[in-house]
């Protein structure tokens, strides 16, 4: 429960960043509109971690650095998707 619930927290925005890159990648846009959803989303987690330790400290603080961590991966995974060409090779 002390893990499952911020991943499920972070499932909701993390695949909407995700499913948000994809489009800004599908419309050819910039590299750095590509990515701003991901930067966004760093933010956002380096944010609740601060404030989860700082402020909120304990169980609930564990919370929500697992929160920022799931966010975190979301992210990663988003630039991946933004900056990767995913074409298959002619043969």
């Amino acid at each position: 429960m002390m893990i499952g619930m911020p991943f499920l927290v972070a499932v909701v925005p993390g695949f909407l960043v995700l499913l948000l890159t994809w489009w800004f990648k599908k419309l050819n846009l910039s590299l750095v509109v590509r990515l701003l959803p991901s930067i966004l989303t760093a933010c956002t987690s380096i944010v609740l971690f601060f404030y989860g330790y700082i402020e909120v400290r304990g169980f609930e603080g564990i919370a929500y650095g697992f929160l920022a961590f799931f966010l975190l991966c979301f992210s990663a995974l988003s630039s991946v998707i933004a900056t990767k060409s995913f074409r298959a090779k002619q043969a």
